[in-house]
């Protein structure tokens, strides 16, 4: 992909982080934080300027799908878009007619629009939060144990899923924080709701949507998603920062969950957010000494076992 065409592919998806209208500035800053992340560390494009110019709407949805000329990529765009908006959960009526009036300006003809669709519908139908069922209570010092052991597996899932070709995959990361946090109060003996778990996500200062579009982008910054210029997967290397950022955030979430459910959920937003913060450092090194681990978990992961996965 060129610089041009990477442009247009993360305007498209940022357009689609802010499809359903919300004005929650904790989200744009959210989105805002993703581009300049993304922009130090890849160089190109200019994110934090792209941000802002789709923001400001200087740079409006039929400049950048015009940008695409290859079927691939146009495909490809859709894709991600759709990816973004479904990253919450279910569409949004704004983010239904965002996505149509994509597929016009993409002329993606109707049958491949459906298959996408269909596709990345069936997975987010695996996500659905089901609370799992109950288990006996273990003594304090066993529950300890096997919750630092629950929250390494779930990121090392979560840094294993960085690694597949499919680009929905990273999706399963978010549902998957969410029935860790959830496993998480069950054993501190409060039961949660999808709407809870995703507000505490949030106010330790992990958003949903952000966090997938920053998922993605290193993918494709990264060089991982080869398909997208009609070829064969590119080189895996390029997504080891997606990985760690995906294992260290899991890994730090859980964390952070522990503490808030021990004590008794007194913890204010800025206290959250600056232990989950103080928490990513040290989770990213953990990461490293865990890599053999990850690759061996990616290794043995494909589309079908991620879905059953989702399910069980």
């Amino acid at each position: 992909m060129t610089p041009q065409e990477q442009k247009a592919v993360l305007a498209i998806a940022i357009h689609a982080a802010f499809a359903d209208g919300a004005k929650d500035e904790r989200e744009r800053e959210e989105v805002r934080r993703v581009a300049e992340n993304l922009a130090t560390e890849s160089g190109s494009p200019d994110l934090p300027r792209l941000y802002q110019d789709v923001l400001l709407k200087r740079l409006p949805l039929p400049a950048v799908a015009a940008m695409l000329t290859d079927t691939g990529q146009r495909q490809f765009a859709y894709e991600m878009a759709l990816c973004v908006c479904e990253a919450d959960g279910r569409l949004a009526e704004g983010e239904r007619r965002f996505l149509d009036e994509l597929k016009r300006l993409l002329t993606l003809p109707v049958g491949e629009a459906e298959q996408i669709e269909g596709t990345v519908d069936a997975f987010v139908g695996q996500t659905e939060f089901v609370p799992p069922p109950a288990v006996a209570a273990a003594t304090p010092a066993a529950a300890d144990a096997e919750l630092d052991k629950s929250i390494l597996n779930y990121a090392l899932l979560a840094g294993a899923l960085e690694l597949l070709p499919q680009s929905w995959a990273s999706m399963a990361i978010i549902p998957l924080q969410i029935k860790m946090v959830y496993g998480i109060g069950k054993a501190h003996g409060v039961a949660l709701d999808q709407g809870h778990i995703k507000e505490f996500i949030a106010a330790a200062g992990v958003g949903l949507t952000s966090q997938y579009l920053e998922q993605f982008g290193r993918k494709l910054l990264g060089g991982l998603l080869g398909k997208a210029a009609g070829k064969a997967v590119g080189k895996v290397g390029g997504a080891a920062t997606g990985m760690a950022f995906s294992f260290a955030t899991t890994y730090a979430l859980g964390q952070v969950a522990r503490r808030y459910y021990a004590g008794g959920r007194t913890m204010s937003t800025t206290l959250l957010r600056g232990t989950f913060e103080s928490l990513l450092g040290p989770a990213k090194q953990l990461q490293t000494q865990y890599l053999p681990q990850i690759r061996q978990k990616a290794a043995t992961l494909d589309a079908g076992q991620v879905m059953s996965l989702m399910r069980s």
